[in-house]
């Protein structure tokens, strides 16, 4: 495990990026795996002027997000294929075609993970996952719970998250309870990891999944496991470590 210290958010951003922007010219035909939520926002922005800037080629690129709401349309705003539309893909030459996210408005949740496990089977896998971390540890929305969930399922979400995500919505009511996203074992099965984490408020559970024992109680920590992970985190979120 590899951990970047950076001066604040915008360093962090632009140091993500770089990384991203590394796997793409070194592998044109990368298979990247995205987040949503406010952590990516920046590392989308430097990728987008590194694109306008002739740096970078999306065309050959494929992409599987981590997670989508279930019961939201793509035309939501809230959605996260809207999220990844409006700030990444309509700015990039990507092929829309090469892009993938659950689909939150079927019926049939677990006939939606298994076309979802089966299209990252297609892809060949994920070269590089995208990761932020979640307040109570999750990673995508696997949440704390007595078990490491291995493939794509629908999850409630814990009050915390949905108490986190109220920012977003009109109201706390209006917060989807249930998601999608890709398991555990999905996400660890990814050639590459890179988890960006800013702010103090994220700095006890950070020092948690990257120091403390390995629990499906800190999803996160699970991270300790995996052979070739990056973090990218901020002076604030690693104020816990001695670095």
């Amino acid at each position: 495990m590899r951990i970047y210290k950076t001066k604040d958010y915008d360093a962090l951003s632009r140091k993500a990026a770089s990384v991203i922007a590394a796997q793409v010219t070194l592998k044109p035909d990368s298979v990247l795996g995205l987040a949503t939520g406010s952590s990516p926002l920046g590392t989308y922005k430097y990728l987008i002027e590194r694109f306008k800037d002739g740096e970078l080629d999306f065309s050959e690129v494929k992409t599987a997000n981590l997670d989508e709401y279930r019961g939201l349309t793509r035309e939501n705003d809230q959605s996260y294929y809207y999220f990844m539309y409006h700030n990444l893909f309509q700015h990039i030459n990507i092929n829309m075609g090469n892009t993938n996210i659950p689909d939150g408005t079927t019926s049939d949740a677990k006939a939606e993970a298994a076309r979802y496990d089966q299209v990252i089977r297609g892809l060949g896998g994920v070269d590089l996952q995208l990761l932020g971390l979640g307040h109570n540890g999750h990673i995508g929305f696997n949440e704390p719970s007595d078990y490491f969930a291995m493939g794509t399922h629908c999850v409630d979400l814990q009050p915390s998250t949905i108490e986190a995500n109220k920012r977003f919505f009109a109201s706390i009511d209006d917060v989807p309870k249930q998601a999608f996203t890709m398991g555990i074992g999905t996400i660890m099965a990814a050639r590459k990891i890179l988890l960006i984490v800013s702010g103090n408020e994220k700095a006890q559970i950070l020092y948690d999944a990257l120091c403390g024992p390995v629990t499906s109680h800190v999803p996160a920590s699970i991270l300790q496991m995996h052979p070739n992970v990056i973090v990218v985190a901020d002076e604030a979120a690693l104020s816990k470590f001695n670095l």
